[in-house]
């Protein structure tokens, strides 16, 4: 199967290709390599799958349609996982442009490609984020999702409308994959197991937002992936005309911050320094997902304790840093 996988040398983008490598797919990256974090973190894990024969790098940024045409020209794809974007809540009160420019047009620009060139399966990355203010929990993929907290989220609903408009349109099997607070080994530097881990081995005080009172449903990459990889199995079929479906990606298991700072303590040896600030503009009190549809799907859902998640998160911070 060749399958093209946006945003390669991302955290989950990266384990993904890794998991499609392994089981001997033909898998071809492409990513921007954009500075919003440390790009030598993107390109140790481009470097990782580098070592696979069926892999193979492009870079360059989806706001360009032509980089898109040039890769598409190169042949036809089964399937798409469309990973590539500008993450980050607290960003996006900083640089909203970029949000526009590569979730909104660098989406767009790939569903005109997948108009032209039909695969059997795309997959879109989304976010819990989309249901913003909603009070009722869990979040179910059938709550509105009409009141974002940020242009993040914001962005994140637009791409799902776009998808969604194609996928009645072209009739292109897609799945938008609601993602809740992914972690775990390669993961993202802006994101807090990571600065807390960092923090808590240099002995320096970590940022604690509304007392730790927030609680998240935290999910273990690889469960993620493993999920990916089973809905990829499961493309919709058409109701009313449009083979589109929006499906939770988490652990249905939601943990206060302040047990996933005791997870870091235990797996670092340390306690932590706190320095306690309020809640940040824009955060969520609660994540929770509902993953019935999940599990009615694929008979799965994630099962990795967050105790041992951090553990290998820890593990991994370690040898990445001191290599």
């Amino acid at each position: 199967m060749r399958v093209l996988v946006t945003g390669s040398a991302g955290f989950i983008g990266f384990h993904l290709c890794q998991r499609l490598l392994r089981e001997g797919h033909e898998v071809m990256g492409l990513d921007g390599f954009t500075p919003y974090y440390d790009t030598a973190l993107k390109h140790a894990r481009h470097a990782q799958l580098m070592l696979f024969p069926k892999f193979t790098g492009h870079t360059g940024m989806l706001e360009d349609a032509g980089v898109l045409a040039a890769v598409f020209a190169e042949g036809r794809f089964d399937r798409v996982y469309h990973l590539a974007a500008q993450t980050g809540v607290r960003y996006s009160l900083e640089n909203p442009r970029a949000y526009i420019e590569s979730n909104i047009l660098g989406t767009f620009n790939l569903l005109e490609m997948l108009r032209i060139f039909p695969v059997e399966h795309f997959l879109l990355a989304s976010t819990s984020s989309v249901y913003g203010g909603n009070a009722k929990l869990p979040f179910c993929e059938s709550d509105a999702t009409g009141s974002p907290l940020t242009l993040y989220a914001a962005s994140k609903i637009s791409t799902e409308a776009m998808a969604a408009s194609y996928s009645h349109l072209w009739q292109i099997p897609t799945s938008a994959l609601r993602f809740f607070t992914v972690y775990g080994p390669w993961g993202r530097p802006d994101m807090a197991l990571f600065k807390f881990t960092k923090a808590i081995i240099e002995g320096a005080p970590i940022e604690v937002y509304n007392s730790g009172r927030m609680r998240r449903d935290f999910t273990y990459v690889t469960d993620l992936v493993e999920a990916m990889m089973r809905l990829a199995e499961c493309p919709p079929i058409a109701a009313k005309g449009t083979p589109f479906q929006a499906v939770n990606l988490g652990a249905g298991n939601p943990v206060e911050l302040v047990d996933l700072i005791a997870a870091v303590e235990l797996a670092v040896g340390k306690k932590a320094l706190r320095r306690h600030l309020p809640m940040q503009k824009g955060d969520m009190l609660e994540t929770f997902a509902d993953v019935s549809k999940l599990k009615s799907l694929t008979g799965y859902v994630p099962t990795t304790s967050l105790v041992d998640g951090v553990g290998q998160f820890v593990e991994w911070y370690r040898a990445y840093h001191q290599a």
